[in-house]
């Protein structure tokens, strides 16, 4: 999906070096990666879900995802530290261009009811955070082989100063903010 890298340097990065008048074609924000997470807190009564994320976020993904664990005990929850209770992968280069492109385009299209996403969900230094509460929106996911829905979260680090300049980058990609 070069097509998508192509449209960022020739169309996105000219258009925001004029708009936030930069000097210099480096200091226009870049995505740097996006990382897709799912939290599993099933994961602690059974161990064997973890299987089925692993396997849902690499066909997602098309990178083998890591484990994450427990960094504490918690007694309330009956989780022990070192227990693992998610997946994660960080995507960069060409298949993070790839991801975007296809949830961008394929995937947010098929949510039900669907609106637009929040504009709010920046963290103050150019991230953005997007929840998604089921892996079926993705064609790759077949809903005869899903043992439960699950949903994800997928953050989009970028190289963006200010939560404005993220989100003009993010409105360059395509992405259909609310407001």
């Amino acid at each position: 999906m070069a097509r998508l890298k192509d449209y960022f340097k020739n169309e996105i990065t000219p258009a925001l070096q004029k708009k936030f008048s930069y000097k210099n074609i480096m200091q226009t924000p870049r995505l740097e990666k996006v990382v897709i997470n799912v939290g599993m807190g099933e994961a602690i009564q059974n161990p064997k879900s973890i299987d089925s994320a692993l396997e849902d976020v690499m066909t997602i993904a098309g990178q083998k995802p890591v484990v994450t664990r427990a960094k504490k005990s918690i007694a309330a929850f009956k989780l022990r530290a070192g227990m693992p209770i998610g997946v994660k992968v960080t995507l960069r280069g060409e298949r993070m261009y790839e991801f975007v492109d296809r949830l961008l385009n394929i995937a947010l299209p098929r949510v039900r009811d669907f609106q637009g996403v929040s504009g709010k969900a920046f963290d103050g230094r150019g991230n953005y955070t997007l929840g998604i509460k089921e892996q079926l929106i993705f064609p790759e996911i077949s809903y005869d082989k899903i043992d439960k829905i699950r949903g994800m979260d997928i953050v989009f680090v970028t190289t963006a100063n200010t939560d404005e300049e993220a989100k003009e980058l993010l409105k360059g990609f395509g992405m259909p903010f609310r407001d």
